[in-house]
């Protein structure tokens, strides 16, 4: 999904960073979630944001994308930006090909043609340039998820967006998943910040793996493993064992036990 660019330009902002964030604050309904936050993200590094559910990932995310403006705060983001949810949100009246272009303008007399030729150049990226005639009811849910990430990049964003868009996929095609973001994003380079509510997912994918807590970034530890990543690294396990715990996980198991 393409945004508008509603907040301040980043240009305004110290040009060694894709985000900034200061001193962002939101609430509904009297009830405070963001509460003064920070954030800062480099040109092409790739940020998970981990946290329990409430605690503002997605209204962060939100407002970053230009989809929520009744915050207080300073936000200066790319004007090329792209948002990807959980759910593709494909038009269904319109064919796989027709979505990917969805919102991009015709500009010439070739503008048509350049806008397909385009399409079927980012879904050959991601594995679906046979189906570009297909219509989404078609589709399984890993190759709509394709689709939809097809729709982002084909916009060269600056900035991407990902609300969990792995998380309604069954085990094997989210792996097969981070593969292909992981290849697309070395590709094209655009800053991310990913909301996840699956730790090992952040580890996997990140740079720096974020905790929101209490309306704020509570930890921030950058992922310094080789790529790929090893699970049963020691390196991997700490990193995981430290912010479940972080996220009360740890806690909870052993008051059970």
């Amino acid at each position: 999904m393409t945004i508008p660019a509603t907040t301040t330009s980043v240009a305004t902002a110290r040009r060694s960073v894709a985000v900034h964030a200061s001193g962002v604050s939101r609430s509904f309904g009297g009830r405070s979630v963001l509460h003064g936050l920070n954030l800062d993200i480099a040109p092409g590094q790739f940020v998970a944001l981990l946290g329990r559910s409430g605690t503002g990932k997605s209204t962060l995310l939100r407002i970053l994308g230009g989809l929520d403006a009744d915050y207080s705060g300073d936000v200066a983001v790319p004007e090329r930006r792209a948002v990807v949810f959980q759910e593709p949100r494909l038009l269904p009246w319109e064919r796989v090909l027709a979505n990917v272009s969805i919102g991009l303008k015709r500009t010439g007399p070739n503008g048509l043609a350049s806008l397909s030729s385009l399409s079927l150049a980012a879904l050959r990226e991601v594995g679906l340039a046979d189906r570009a005639r297909a219509w989404p009811v078609t589709l399984s849910g890993g190759e709509a998820q394709r689709v939809a990430l097809a729709r982002a990049l084909v916009r060269e964003p600056a900035l991407m967006l990902l609300d969990e868009p792995f998380g309604a996929l069954d085990a094997l095609t989210r792996t097969r998943m981070h593969g292909l973001l992981q290849d697309l994003c070395a590709r094209h380079n655009p800053a991310v910040l990913l909301v996840t509510h699956d730790v090992d997912e952040a580890i996997v994918l990140a740079d720096r793996v974020l905790v929101l807590s209490g309306g704020v970034i509570t930890v921030d530890l950058p992922v310094a493993l080789d790529r790929p990543r090893d699970r049963g690294h020691s390196g991997f396990l700490s990193l995981r064992s430290r912010l479940l715990a972080e996220l009360g996980v740890l806690v909870q198991q052993e008051k059970k036990d």
